[in-house]
């Protein structure tokens, strides 16, 4: 398989009851995507709650995972919005192991066009790393435009992007102008409930939120895909569409910390200025827990 492809889990960073990094707990959540074979994890992004860590307990993650998952690529998080900032990021990342640095467009300050360019291509000439972009505009208030996706793809190291697109036009002129003119460019879903169409549409797999909980079920639907099985893999996104659609209840990680803590599993709260899922959410998250399949509930558990 292509490197960067099929199933990457966007891993949360769990703490303690204290808020400090439980760094037991990381190491086990590392160990079930172990045992769950996923093609690899991601950490210190959206989900792993990158901005409210410290550097050096940035550090001290790659580290863990590093030595927890040596066979298997690691995705890093990198992206801030200074490119000076970004480079040093990547360039630590690298030194610390990573095979690969997730870059976030810059965020707030709200590049254009030419600057989001000229930003990753700075990163990717200073660091000799592969990367993916990742375009979440509805979080960084700025879009990566299909030309100047492009255009970067011609860079040798900017590998592929993580792409959270709503909309499956767009994300399908992506995948045919990107794969024409560079075959190899990497196309990932970023949102769960479009893992399955994205990939239906030749994407090349997903980075995965509800991966967390549930990941031989979503790295079955995942492989399914890819391996062209269609019926197949869309039965089993079916059955983890209410958990996806629950796992949005509040800003990610909010509701899949709360699932994950419902499950017995290494969590914690969310460092502010994320706070816990509100009750009313909660509830309804159990519910959708509950209607999941029992079996790989009780998997989920016994694994930990």
């Amino acid at each position: 398989m292509t490197p960067f492809t099929g199933l990457y889990t966007a891993l949360i960073t769990p703490f303690k009851r204290d808020g400090s990094l439980d760094e037991e707990g990381l190491l086990l959540l590392i160990q079930r995507q172990l045992q769950a074979d996923v093609d690899g994890i991601v950490i210190l992004g959206t989900t792993g709650e990158a901005p409210t860590l410290t550097d050096q307990e940035k550090k001290r993650v790659i580290q863990l995972a590093r030595a927890a998952w040596p066979k298997k690529s690691l995705v890093v998080g990198t992206g801030t919005y200074s490119t000076r900032e970004t480079i040093r990021n990547t360039q630590e990342a690298k030194d610390l192991g990573a095979d690969c640095a997730l870059l976030v467009s810059p965020y707030y300050n709200k590049p254009t066009q030419e600057g989001l360019y000229l930003h990753f291509k700075a990163v990717a000439n200073a660091v000799n790393i592969p990367i993916l972009l990742y375009n979440i505009a509805y979080r960084t208030g700025v879009s990566q435009h299909l030309e100047t996706i492009l255009k970067l793809a011609e860079i040798e190291n900017i590998c592929g992007i993580k792409e959270t697109s709503p909309h499956l036009n767009a994300t399908s002129h992506l995948i045919w102008e990107s794969k024409k003119r560079r075959p190899g460019f990497v196309v990932l879903s970023g949102d769960d409930e479009l893992n399955f169409p994205i990939i239906a549409l030749g994407g090349d797999g997903a980075v995965s939120v509800i991966s967390n909980l549930f990941p031989e079920k979503v790295s079955e639907m995942i492989n399914l895909a890819l391996g062209n099985q269609i019926s197949l893999a869309r039965e089993i996104h079916y059955q983890l569409l209410a958990l996806c659609r629950g796992a949005s209840l509040e800003t990610n990680p909010i509701p899949i910390k709360a699932a994950l803590q419902s499950c017995g599993l290494p969590s914690g709260n969310p460092r502010l200025p994320l706070t816990p899922l509100a009750e009313m959410h909660r509830l309804e998250l159990l519910k959708i827990l509950d209607t999941m399949d029992r079996y790989e509930k009780k998997t989920a558990v016994r694994a930990s």
